[in-house]
């Protein structure tokens, strides 16, 4: 089983609108158009069976009701190779009863986005977050390192990580992009062994850029081949998770060029799906 761990989705009304908006922060060009039928057509094409949403809210009041809409659509979009997780916002003052909803209505995790949401990953009221995720057995997935469509602003640096690992040793904790966007060096100092799993989303290949002169030449390139086999090494082939950030990444490029790396078939197999079914607890 092939599962794409890091995958955005909109509603149909709004996603075009959505698209272009990233699409002009970031300067880069999306692959899919953002809706649930684009990300299951793209899906299948690449052989991807299973693809996880990430809701993202950019406002605490926003929390129930995005919650309730992935819950609404699960029956949906399950057949499509769909299956979303919940949002979770460091300012929701009712966290811990809606984290025991989102436990109780089946959700197998959290996504949190410290940079949409001005709050440091070590913040005391993520540090909450965690607690009671680890207390409902619910995965977290996180931004980290930089983002690309907010230049210099820092809010989950490769230390901040650390230091979530230290507080709460025993949360499921996915550090999406590597660990930490371009700041992959200090990713490899301060967090293998950690208990960490890190995603591949949007950190190997290129960038692909919008023709409008925005991005460097230098700027494009993004984990060497040698360096993400250093990272798999170092954390172990079991705690690195496929993912590919979709609408903004090819399912089926990242996947070749996994596949062509000298890893071994067990590795890329567990990269590629297992190690995500067992984190989450799908049955293969």
């Amino acid at each position: 089983m092939i599962i794409d761990i890091h995958t955005h989705i909109f509603p149909d009304k709004i996603a075009k609108s959505t698209i272009e908006l990233l699409s002009g922060k970031s300067h880069t060009p999306p692959f899919s158009d953002g809706t649930a039928d684009g990300l299951a057509m793209h899906a299948k094409e690449a052989g991807v069976d299973l693809s996880i949403v990430l809701p993202v809210a950019t406002s605490a009041k926003q929390v129930a009701k995005i919650n309730q809409s992935a819950l609404d659509a699960r029956a949906a979009n399950l057949d499509k190779g769909l299956l979303s997780l919940a949002a979770m916002h460091p300012d929701c003052d009712y966290f811990e009863a809606q984290m025991e909803w989102i436990a109780a209505n089946g959700f197998r995790g959290i996504k949190i986005h410290p940079v949409y949401q001005g709050a440091d990953l070590d913040d005391p009221r993520y540090l909450a977050i965690m607690r009671i995720a680890a207390k409902l057995n619910l995965v977290v997935v996180t931004h980290t390192g930089l983002d690309i469509g907010y230049p210099g602003v820092v809010h989950c640096t490769p230390e901040m990580a650390a230091n979530v690992m230290d507080a709460v040793p025993d949360v499921k904790l996915v550090l999406a992009h590597m660990g930490g966007w371009k700041e992959w060096d200090r990713v490899l100092k301060l967090l293998p062994g950690s208990g960490a799993y890190l995603d591949t989303s949007f950190s190997i290949r290129e960038i692909t850029p919008l023709d409008d002169g925005y991005h460097k030449k230098e700027d494009l390139p993004l984990l060497p081949p040698e360096m993400f086999c250093e990272m798999v090494n170092a954390f172990g082939a079991d705690h690195i998770l496929f993912g590919t950030d979709s609408p903004w990444r090819d399912a089926k490029a990242e996947m070749d060029w996994i596949r062509n790396l000298p890893l071994s078939e067990d590795a890329v197999r567990a990269i590629l799906g297992e190690n995500a079914a067992a984190l989450l607890q799908i049955t293969i």
